[in-house]
């Protein structure tokens, strides 16, 4: 019976997918005249247009920790003739929203307009005026530089951030993700207007961006678009690679803060983009502790022995390993227990891997809550960024339900046993806990 129920369950979820499948987007893509390259999805239910450019050029590619977070607040503060409060009002009178800015692998600039020509056409005009001429304005840096300081100093109080930061350094050591894509007090005060200009030049050409279009339009409409916008930016060159990841040999990083909670990150560098392992991983993680309150570690450190409201893991896959993390926050007195916990939740896991009804629970769930990710134009386009930048297949969206359906539980097992190393897992502790 219960076999059979699942064969039903099985089947009814393969009819939805169907569904699902016949309504995903389809992606068309190209490259402009000056090398950028172009993924666009023609989607008709509202007369709007999401727009994403993106650049490898996020705090990765840094040459003093901050710049690339810095160049991007500052794109919006002036271009061409135009200073911040005539950009501002120029979008405001055209109901049209921009954003910028920069992680650790790339940087984007965003752009959401209704379609109606009279709309669209100037805000794209302002938006390829700011990607082609940026002004930088000396006040404008010395203003947004001031303001990532207070930021820094704030975070020097908040053990989360604290954490954080001491979590990567640790994590990553000499590589380029070790820096904090806001940079650290003193290089952000070393900063210069020049090494923002230069950042600029260097890394927002057309070779290195990706133009990203959801939204009401005709291809043709598209394609004049994204040559409108990156069409006068120079040809430039391509990012050379980012160097690989070391793994770190297991680690202790104790930092004293006077604050009544302990918050322990455990984890090390497991995983890129497009790693074959990354299914079984992401699946196997939703059981063990990316599914809330329901997950393993979430049982075992909240709800069976109460120390903590919340204790998760996640994997965060980027151009080179990202990493994978548990994390907690507990009362200082509670700190080795919860920490013991989970790791031993860890191990256990890794050794017997998940039971039959966890694993059809993770992939009702994951499946089950996947349209929602893509049911709106600016989602869709968040993906196609992921999908662009990190040269995944076309039809990762089109297959992603089939992939989560495929992994078994010995997959998630043997993934776990290879990538996760419990004796090279790094800890980091900030609070008063000894």
């Amino acid at each position: 019976m219960k076999f059979a129920m699942q064969k039903i369950l099985m089947v009814v979820a393969l009819l939805c997918w169907s569904a699902i499948v016949a309504a995903l987007p389809q992606i068309e893509h190209w490259q402009t005249g000056n090398g950028a390259r172009v993924y666009f999805v023609a989607a008709h239910e509202l007369p709007m247009v999401d727009v994403q450019v993106v650049f490898d050029g996020g705090s990765a590619r840094d040459a003093v920790p901050g710049v690339a977070n810095l160049t991007a607040g500052l794109l919006t503060e002036g271009a061409g003739t135009l200073d911040a409060d005539a950009i501002a009002e120029q979008f405001d009178a055209l109901g049209a929203r921009i954003g910028s800015s920069a992680g650790r692998d790339y940087a984007s600039v965003s752009l959401r307009s209704l379609t109606d020509a009279a709309l669209l056409q100037p805000a794209v005009d302002t938006l390829a005026l700011i990607l082609r001429a940026p002004t930088f304005p000396a006040a404008a840096f010395e203003r947004e530089r001031s303001r990532v300081q207070v930021g820094l100093r704030a975070q020097e109080q908040n053990p989360g951030a604290l954490a954080d930061r001491a979590f990567y350094r640790a994590l990553y050591g000499a590589h380029p993700y070790a820096q904090p894509p806001l940079g650290t007090a003193q290089s952000v005060a070393a900063l210069k207007r020049a090494d923002v200009l230069a950042h600029y030049r260097r890394h927002y050409v057309a070779r290195n961006a990706i133009v990203v279009i959801v939204g009401d339009l005709q291809r043709s409409t598209a394609e004049r678009l994204a040559e409108a916008l990156v069409g006068p930016l120079p040809q430039g060159t391509t990012q050379a690679p980012l160097p690989a990841v070391s793994t770190p040999t297991g680690d202790t990083v104790r930092i004293n803060h006077p604050s009544s909670q302990t918050h322990i990150l455990v984890g090390q560098p497991v995983l890129q983009r497009g790693d074959p392992d990354y299914f079984a991983l992401y699946v196997g993680n939703h059981i063990l502790g990316g599914s809330g309150l329901v997950s393993r570690i979430s049982d075992e450190v909240r709800e069976k022995r109460g120390l903590a409201y919340s204790a998760y893991s996640y994997f965060m896959p980027m151009r080179q390993a990202g990493p994978f993390q548990m994390g907690v926050q507990t009362k200082n007195e509670s700190a080795v227990e919860a920490l013991d916990v989970m790791r031993a939740t860890l191990q256990r896991y890794r050794s017997e891997g998940p039971t039959a009804e966890e694993l059809i629970a993770a992939k009702k769930n994951i499946t089950g809550g996947f349209p929602l990710n893509i049911d709106s134009n600016s989602d869709i386009a968040g993906y196609l960024a992921m999908i662009a930048f990190y040269q995944l297949p076309l039809d990762y969206l089109d297959r992603f339900i089939e992939r989560v359906n495929a992994v078994s539980a010995e997959q998630i097992r043997d993934a776990f046993q290879r990538r996760v190393d419990p004796e090279r897992l790094i800890t980091v502790t900030v609070g008063n806990g000894k």
